[in-house]
């Protein structure tokens, strides 16, 4: 089975707006940077993904998302994201893929096996596995098998959106809570949860 991720991504100097109570935008552009480099690295080191897919206006994630090989698409400036993903779907299914794999790039604690226990959990021939916000609100990840099975509603309760959208079309639903699946960065309060878990591990490897 051919598994490609698509990962969209704002542009960096745009990203983070909700954390400017407590990130300069430099601190904002940076964290951002290193957040895609994260999931770019993580997404390249799980074997199951044939091709990631990096969609986005800015050159300059283009660039860096050339840099970790996976493939660019050009977002169109008056493209919302859920039409700026059904296009990428489509490219991704006229290349040959079999499943996609949705997820931001703004989850630091993202790790591989995370990703490896979500495409196990998605062994039905019609599938949607879904992995909620640490809120149960937002969708941080998901899997399709096929592309296309559901049209993609992320923005306010798309997880309930998500379930409901897969349910409708009788394709088995799986819900996957990991931690690296969990937290993503939006507000300072993920921020904030983020460096709390950070020090946790930093006082467990002593």
């Amino acid at each position: 089975m051919s598994i490609w991720a698509i990962v969209p991504v704002k542009s960096f100097k745009r990203a983070k707006t909700r954390l400017a109570p407590v990130l300069s935008p430099e601190e904002r552009q940076t964290i951002s940077r290193n957040f895609l480099t994260h999931t770019l690295e993580v997404l390249n080191q799980v074997p199951e993904i044939q091709r990631t897919l990096v969609i986005s206006r800015d050159p300059a994630v283009l660039r860096l998302a050339r840099k970790h090989q996976a493939y660019t698409v050009t977002e169109s400036e008056r493209t919302e994201l859920n039409a700026a993903l059904t296009r990428a779907t489509d490219v991704a299914a006229q290349l040959g893929a079999h499943a996609v794999l949705v997820m931001p790039s703004d989850m630091p604690l993202l790790d591989p096996d995370d990703i490896r226990k979500l495409i196990a959990a998605s062994d039905e021939p019609e599938c949607v596995t879904i992995a909620p916000d640490w809120r149960d609100y937002g969708t941080n990840a998901l899997f399709m098998r096929p592309p296309r099975i559901i049209p993609y509603v992320f923005g306010p309760d798309s997880f309930e959106q998500h379930k409901a959208l897969a349910r409708d079309r009788g394709a088995r639903v799986e819900i996957c809570r990991f931690p690296g699946l969990g937290l993503d960065i939006d507000v300072p309060e993920d921020l904030a949860k983020y460096r709390k878990q950070l020090k946790q591990a930093e006082r467990r490897a002593g």
